[in-house]
């Protein structure tokens, strides 16, 4: 048996191309298959351009809190590849291990039989393999990219669809407005199936809603419109026409995760599992976790770098929207407990660099660019300090994160800083790797 290592590097070279948005491939190798995806336990099928993941998360530990065991898909990986399929399981799910992933790459491998498939394709379908073969009572099923085509659409029958917050993000692949690349999110919904869609803009709003009329969604909540989601007093409160739930505020940082923790519990009920017990609701957002989303570092070998008194935080959004968000976070947090706020950024040449840090001008003190190593298309970190500089703020240079740190623990401060690393989930890997913190 080879190691998936090696698999996976092999299945790189299977096409031309790393993404090419089609369904015709999986179809078919799912069908030598045995078509898997017809032997699942019920599917949420999750879109959107941010907070799929943490989406995916809160349900997942909802779900799990009321004794359910959890299969879960999601994409991109940090640190290690087995990120990527959870299996479920009495007490919590977990990565998948690595005889079971082998085996599982190599009946993919032989069933294709050399034929044209993309890596997600390929990967896709042995995760859907494994999660016919191992009982479970839900499925969690993230779309990669887009949806209408993206590889994870071949559910005929989900239990419910969501489509988180839709912004502009790979508009190579899915058009250059918001309301073009709402119409591929919306390529999930399914005639018979309740479609949730997050609270969002007006456009993206009426796309997603015209679309989920049309192919017979049946049931369509929108947030703000049909379920709610607010603080008070310290509480989330969720608000739909099945009740009232006063719940603790999410684990997850972020008045973002609010709009996450609703549209998940907005899912769950559309999906059939309104009627879990309330502890079950109240345990998940104190137990949701996914790391590199607005993700405190308190300790590991990097956190060991930073003043005394200082605090050091990871995110890995990469979009302007995620921009915007993450900006509005770290306001949030100097309202409560005022720190200078310095940033570590690096971002890849596919996405909107300037506007995605434009949110942080008048905020950041200061910004370091560093380099990428992992990824094909990374920005230089000279580059990533000039879009700073054009979006006003102040910018330098560091040949690493490690470099950045020491370079920041050395200058003087006018009180221990508040510390971001951000910009790019391939850099958030890097760093939780030489944290010596990676995803559990």
């Amino acid at each position: 048996m080879g190691s998936s290592d090696t698999l996976l590097a092999r299945f790189l070279a299977l096409h031309p191309k790393l993404i090419d948005l089609s369904l015709g491939r999986i179809l078919t190798l799912l069908e030598r298959l045995g078509d898997p995806q017809k032997r699942l336990p019920p599917v949420i099928h999750v879109a959107g351009t941010n907070g799929k993941g943490s989406t995916i998360a809160f349900m997942r530990a909802i779900l799990e809190a009321a004794g359910l065991k959890v299969h879960v898909y999601t994409s991109p990986h940090l640190v290690r590849f087995h990120e990527r399929i959870r299996l479920g399981a009495p007490g919590g799910g977990r990565f998948v291990d690595e005889a079971v992933l082998v085996e599982a790459l190599e009946r993919c491998e032989r069933a294709n039989a050399g034929d044209q498939i993309t890596f997600f394709e390929i990967t896709t379908s042995a995760a859907l393999l494994l999660f016919s073969e191992h009982p479970a009572d839900v499925v969690l099923l993230e779309v990669g990219l887009g949806g209408r085509f993206d590889t994870t659409n071949v559910i005929d029958h989900p239990a419910c669809t969501v489509v988180t917050p839709v912004s502009l993000d790979h508009s190579e692949y899915l058009g250059d407005t918001v309301t073009k690349i709402a119409g591929e999110k919306a390529g999930i919904f399914k005639r018979g199936a309740p479609a949730v869609i997050a609270p969002q803009e007006l456009e993206p709003t009426a796309v997603l809603e015209a679309t989920a009329e049309r192919v017979g969604a049946s049931r369509i909540l929108i947030g703000a419109q049909d379920f709610n989601v607010h603080e008070d007093g310290g509480r989330l409160v969720y608000e739909d026409g099945d009740g009232l739930l006063d719940l603790p505020l999410p684990r997850l940082s972020g008045r973002h995760q609010h709009i996450n923790a609703g549209t998940a519990i907005a899912a769950l009920r559309a999906a059939g599992y309104g009627g879990l017990p309330t502890h079950a609701f109240e345990r998940g957002m104190l137990d949701a976790d996914w790391p590199a989303r607005l993700q405190r570092l308190a300790r590991g070998k990097l956190a060991e770098l930073i003043p005394a008194g200082a605090e050091l935080w990871l995110d890995g959004g990469h979009n302007p929207d995620g921009g915007r968000v993450l900006a509005q976070a770290m306001a949030d947090l100097a309202d409560r407990n005022p720190a200078p706020l310095v940033m570590i950024a690096g971002l890849l040449s596919t996405k909107d660099a300037r506007a995605t840090l434009a949110h942080f001008k008048g905020l950041a003190q200061v910004l370091f660019a560093v380099p990428i190593q992992n990824a094909l298309v990374a920005r230089p970190a000279e580059e990533v300090a000039q879009l700073a500089r054009e979006a006003g703020l102040n910018a330098e240079t560091a040949g690493s994160v490690e470099q950045a740190l020491r370079e920041i623990a050395s200058r003087s401060w006018s009180g221990p800083p508040r510390i971001l690393i951000c910009g790019s989930l391939y850099l958030a890997g890097e760093v939780l790797q030489a944290n010596g913190t990676p995803p559990v």
